[in-house]
């Protein structure tokens, strides 16, 4: 039981790493697109968008389900407070990803409206999300 739980806790942190890679990249992306003029590089950029977050996608959905099988099966943070509010945050993540792929719509339609600076704005929320959950499951209060 302990090898499983141990097994399922690091294959969780590192599905998160990397849905949060592509968290941290794609919007950069959507900045450089913003700020693109040439339809050739738009183009090649927007691929790599739809790709990136593809990929992004298929990384979320087992990083979800082996959070929620740590907190459901094995009983992490369970009726504690900081298990609660991190669960909110990440609402809050999932809500980014899902705004991600309504903002690449927007781009592959070219009705994209905002500006690379607001995109690089805009590149900071996974940061700052990914630092409240880490404190939560770190210190636990």
């Amino acid at each position: 039981m302990a090898n499983a739980y141990l097994w399922v806790k690091t294959l969780h942190i590192v599905m998160i790493t990397s849905w949060f890679a592509g968290l941290f990249y794609l919007p950069r992306i959507f900045v450089n697109l913003a700020e693109e003029n040439n339809a050739a590089a738009y183009d090649r950029l927007l691929g790599m968008a739809d790709r990136l977050f593809r990929f992004m996608t298929i990384l979320a959905v087992p990083a979800v389900i082996l959070g929620a099988t740590l907190w459901l099966y094995f009983g992490i943070g369970a009726d504690q407070v900081w298990m609660h509010a991190k669960l909110a945050l990440v609402i809050l993540v999932i809500g980014y990803h899902h705004a991600c792929g309504s903002l690449l719509k927007k781009f592959r339609a070219h009705r994209n409206q905002k500006s690379g600076v607001w995109y690089r704005w805009f590149n900071e929320v996974p940061v700052l999300l990914l630092l409240l959950i880490v404190a939560l499951v770190v210190m636990k209060p």
